[in-house]
């Protein structure tokens, strides 16, 4: 039985604890577009530099990016997405859409994404299966965390 007083097992929040601190997803999505050198990233995100050398340590020990040299005197690292953090664009691309949808309802984008079929990227979560949109009411929670309830803790 789950102890009352400990949160529900939690893969987002599993996530969260890794790309949840700020500036890490904007690491991300630095590295996906293509500007992996810690001087741009500087730039583009706008983090100071200890915090983002901190940031791009902890990505790079859990296997979210990988660090290259590029330069050896002075040595200097380039950072790429590796396949579990190219796993975590769709992510970034539905954050996007999000806050174009509800952040920004005057349509003043900041960048739109071309899809190889040359329309404007618009993300949508289909399943795999049936390759139906995802709507919240089509969805049934199923816990499989030992003593876990859709309510919480099972209770004896």
């Amino acid at each position: 039985m789950a102890d009352p007083k400990d949160p529900r097992p939690c893969s987002i929040a599993d996530t969260l604890a890794l790309v949840g601190e700020k500036y890490s997803l904007l690491v991300l999505r630095e590295v996906c577009l293509g500007n992996g050198r810690f001087d741009q990233l500087v730039r583009n995100i706008g983090a100071p530099r200890d915090i983002l050398a901190t940031r791009l340590k902890r990505l790079v020990e859990a296997g979210v990016l990988t660090k290259r040299p590029y330069s050896e005197r002075p040595q200097r690292f380039e950072y790429r997405p590796t396949r579990a953090g190219l796993e975590l664009e769709p992510v970034l691309l539905t954050l996007m859409e999000w806050g174009n949808r509800h952040l920004r309802p005057d349509g003043d984008r900041p960048m739109v994404l071309e899809h190889v079929c040359g329309d404007e990227l618009v993300p949508v979560v289909t399943c795999r299966a049936c390759g139906d949109r995802v709507r919240h009411e089509d969805l049934t929670p199923h816990p499989q965390a030992p003593g876990w309830t859709v309510g919480g803790p099972a209770t004896t």
